[in-house]
Order: C-alpha cells, then sequence, then structure tokens
C-alpha cells in the first residue's frame, strides 16, 4: 500500500509569501508588501469564520498550493447553500501527483461536513488544463464570468449609443415626435 506524498493543513500567518507567487495572477495589482497584508488579513478572517477555510497542500512537506473555501449561495438570486471552491491553483512542478484533486476532495469533504448539496469553482478561461481537469470531476459550465473596468465598460456604452441618442438626451426622435402630437391633440378645442 503506497502512501500519499499530499497532506493538507489551514493556511497560517507564515504561509501569505507563497499565496502571493501561487495566486499572482489571481491577486489585485498591488504592492508586494500590500498584497501580503491582503493575504495576512484573508488568512486571519478565514481562520476565524465557521463558513470559510484557506487550505494548503503540501507535496513531501512542500508547499504545492491552495484553494480558498467559502460557503455562500449559489448565486445572489438563486438561494440554494453552495461551498465556492476559489482559486484552487497548484504550483507547475506539483501538477500531476494529486494535489489538485486532493484539494478538490477537501471542498467536497467541507460540503459535505456543512450539509451542503453544491460545490462551485471557476478555472480561468485560458487554462485548458484547469477546465479539463474541472470538467473530469463533473463540474460543469454554468455560467461565463466576464470582467472589465468600469471606464472601459462607459467608453464601450457611450459608443455604441445611437447617434441621435447622444443628442436627444436619451429620448429617441419617435418619441419627441409622438410627444408633440399628443401636445397639440391636448390643445385642440373639441366640437361640441
Amino acid at each position: 500500500m503506497s502512501r500519499s506524498l499530499v497532506t493538507l493543513r489551514c493556511a497560517g500567518p507564515g504561509d501569505a509569501n507563497p499565496l502571493a507567487e501561487l495566486w499572482a495572477t489571481a491577486l489585485r495589482k498591488a504592492d508586494h508588501r500590500d498584497l501580503l497584508a491582503d493575504l495576512d488579513l484573508i488568512i486571519k478572517t478565514a481562520a476565524e469564520s465557521p463558513e470559510q477555510k484557506l487550505v494548503v497542500a503540501e507535496y513531501d512537506s512542500n508547499f504545492a498550493g491552495a484553494v480558498f473555501l467559502r460557503v455562500t449561495t449559489l448565486s445572489p438570486i438563486n438561494l440554494d447553500a453552495c461551498v465556492q471552491a476559489i482559486s484552487p491553483h497548484v504550483f507547475p512542478q506539483y501538477r500531476r501527483h494529486g494535489v489538485g484533486r486532493t484539494l478538490m476532495e477537501c471542498a467536497v469533504a467541507f460540503a459535505e461536513e456543512l450539509g451542503i448539496a453544491h460545490v462551485s469553482t471557476a478555472a480561468a478561461s485560458s487554462s485548458r488544463d484547469g477546465n479539463r481537469f474541472m470538467a473530469r470531476l463533473a463540474l460543469g459550465p454554468q455560467a461565463v464570468f466576464r470582467v472589465a473596468t468600469t471606464h472601459a465598460v462607459r467608453a464601450k456604452l457611450t459608443a455604441q449609443r445611437p447617434a441621435f441618442d447622444r443628442y436627444s438626451g436619451g429620448r429617441h426622435l419617435t418619441q419627441v415626435l409622438a410627444a408633440r402630437r399628443s401636445q397639440r391633440r391636448s390643445r385642440t378645442p373639441t366640437a361640441p
């Protein structure tokens, strides 16, 4: 019988630096010290909450990956309880060693422990391996999560607004003409 080299533990204060490296593409763009402060707060909050867990996977005693688990609802309008497995990442040198599977087993165990019927996660749209891995675990696509800066969306909305709409304060020409006809009708005296 072979012994698994993958072990799990809750993240501690000393894990902020390897988490910053692991989640570099998922964290906000900021100074490294600010990211470490963010991660220290996330680690502390998760340790104090019964509905959150930040789990670190070690492979042969080396930091190999992590996942943030959070109890929430499927969506703000679908109130079925769900455990979100947020950013399940594994360092490249530890992939294909069972680390990702073990992290997702932890998410399922957390959901079962709390009596929650759903587990959700997300994988970067550009990560072919990540999406294939999640599909093999029966996690199907539910939605496409899209993100852009507020400024970029405002610029696109303004550019796509019809020209007459931009100059008429939001009223379409047909609406303006209908309002004028209605006003004329209301001013015209009716015959007795």
